[in-house]
């Protein structure tokens, strides 16, 4: 049973707060926008951490994953070995929005805005926290960059400062789920080139469309055979047939074409197995056809901090969507994923959290940094 919000004000001082992040445009760069400033809310944020009695405040700055700069913002009380941890970034803003994605609005006990849920209120909540503790040895890391490829946290993990946390509060809009374990996150291609020509000699110049086709099937038949394997709630590898481009026109052979698929391996799947398996099927096909990871998100499995936020947590189990705890768990450190808000929300049109999620998330917090 999850612990019962009784602090309304804390809950009011976190949505306060929480409409002043939402104004910080830091979504991701889409085809229709720019990207938004990561760094600029970092600032924001910092002398707001100073304020509550951090011993030291530290904002950093890392290219993102499109090469755009990136920021983090990290506070310390002593040596961090526990530290919570939100993304500042935010997709960019979906279809269909009813207001001002940047423009904070409170209705029906619901307080609406890109971020709100995914992970503005998160950040905003850490922060009313905050105000009625006083941590020792513990930290508060906001970091961008998570919605693109998590090139932030990379650089982050890189430096010196990363060193001495042990573990970590992941927080991800959960719906109050404790986060325990998820999928990873494999993206690849494949490239095949030929001489092209006018499609009057097809009968006899080779078609990189055609093989990659025969590629794309063998691979969707490759994940049929794996859809019962893997633990309890995560079977199966949920392969992806996402993209077969590089045409020009009907009457056109075309002289290149590039196959895009992706694969959500659950914790132990056998990774080099899956590579030799992909490799040997296009090798069957065509041994000219290239072969190429493009995204490749470790899945995660841990449950050593779960009588931390036990208390506080509607249940514990396995989450449907990939966080940065995979790659706090390859750090060496234990993560958890919990947070305000729910994954329904977020990366929709009218996101929202709630008021009495931030009221939950603030008592969470407050015994986070104080265990």
């Amino acid at each position: 049973m999850s612990a019962t919000v009784t602090d309304t004000s804390a809950a009011e001082r976190a949505a306060k707060l929480l409409a002043e992040l939402v104004a910080f445009p830091t979504q991701q760069a889409s085809p229709s926008r720019e990207g938004g400033d990561e760094r600029a809310l970092c600032d924001h944020l910092a002398p707001l951490l100073r304020a509550r009695g951090a011993d030291e405040v530290i904002v950093g700055t890392a290219p993102r994953t499109d090469g755009s700069p990136g920021a983090y913002v990290l506070a310390r009380w002593g040596t961090p070995r526990r530290i919570i941890n939100a993304h500042v970034d935010t997709v960019p803003a979906n279809a269909g929005w009813s207001r001002d994605p940047w423009q904070a609005h409170v209705e029906a006990g619901r307080l609406y805005g890109l971020g709100a849920a995914d992970t503005k209120g998160a950040i905003a909540a850490t922060l009313v926290a905050l105000d009625d503790v006083r941590p020792q040895d513990m930290g508060v890391l906001f970091s961008g960059d998570e919605e693109a490829g998590s090139a932030v946290m990379q650089a982050f993990l890189a430096t010196p400062l990363a060193a001495p946390i042990r573990e970590v509060i992941v927080c991800e809009p959960t719906a109050r789920v404790a986060g325990t374990a998820h999928r990873g996150i494999l993206g690849q291609l494949a490239r095949q080139t030929g001489p092209g020509g006018h499609s009057s000699k097809a009968d006899h110049l080779p078609k990189p469309f055609a093989q990659l086709a025969r590629l794309a099937v063998a691979l969707d038949d490759a994940g049929q055979r794996r859809v019962n394997d893997g633990p309890a709630g995560m079977t199966g590898t949920c392969m992806n047939i996402a993209a077969l481009e590089g045409g020009v026109a009907f009457n056109v052979i075309p002289a290149r074409a590039e196959l895009q698929w992706s694969i959500r391996p659950y914790p132990g799947f056998d990774r080099a197995g899956w590579d030799r398996e992909v490799e040997a099927l296009a090798r069957a096909i065509d041994p000219a056809i290239e072969l190429e990871t493009v995204v490749e998100h470790a899945p995660f499995s841990c449950d050593r901090l779960v009588d931390l936020v036990r208390p506080f947590a509607a249940r514990v189990g396995a989450l449907d969507f990939w966080t940065e705890a995979a790659m706090w768990e390859a750090h060496g450190a234990s993560a958890i994923v919990i947070g305000p808000g729910d994954i329904a929300q977020a990366h929709a049109a009218d996101e929202w959290v709630s008021l009495e999620d931030l009221g939950w998330a603030v008592d969470l917090f407050r015994a986070v940094l104080t265990r």
